[in-house]
């Protein structure tokens, strides 16, 4: 349950998600402000915040950042399955929606980029804690040498 409590923020968007992938949408067309394509857009957007959020309720429950490649391959089933169900949700229930899975490509797109986003940033950190041991490593030599100095 004390995992659960990390995700609070990740469940509360899988409802927004849920609310809009199913909520009855008034016809955009000729509206200046929507585009061909549009839609796979908000789901590029709505899963990439989704995996951020996963990634981030992770890291925070192991109260590390350690790079872990079965977090990564539990988040991206995670948010297929969800994404899936979500287009067969509007294929079976909602018959005011189209169930594309041209939008579950998308789903996947956003997801991928927020994976992207998780190792170049765990690569970044890597990175800073390594030259964080380096300097200190450095200054610990240093130090042990100016003891040894002093007693001569």
């Amino acid at each position: 349950m004390k995992t659960l409590s990390y995700q609070r923020w990740t469940v509360l968007w899988t409802v927004v998600i849920l609310i809009f992938c199913t909520a009855k949408m008034p016809d955009t067309q000729g509206s200046g402000f929507f585009f061909a394509g549009f839609d796979k857009l908000v789901h590029l957007g709505f899963f990439f915040v989704l995996s951020i959020l996963l990634f981030y309720g992770k890291i925070k429950s192991q109260s590390s950042y350690s790079f872990r490649v079965m977090t990564i391959f539990k988040i991206v089933a995670l948010t297929f399955f969800v994404g899936a169900g979500i287009e067969v949700l509007q294929l079976e229930l909602f018959p005011y929606r189209s169930a594309e899975w041209w939008d579950l490509g998308a789903d996947m797109m956003g997801v991928m980029m927020a994976v992207f986003s998780y190792i170049l940033l765990h690569r970044s950190n890597y990175n800073e804690s390594a030259m964080s041991r380096e300097i200190r490593k450095n200054n610990e030599a240093a130090l042990e040498e100016a003891v040894e100095v002093e007693k001569k």
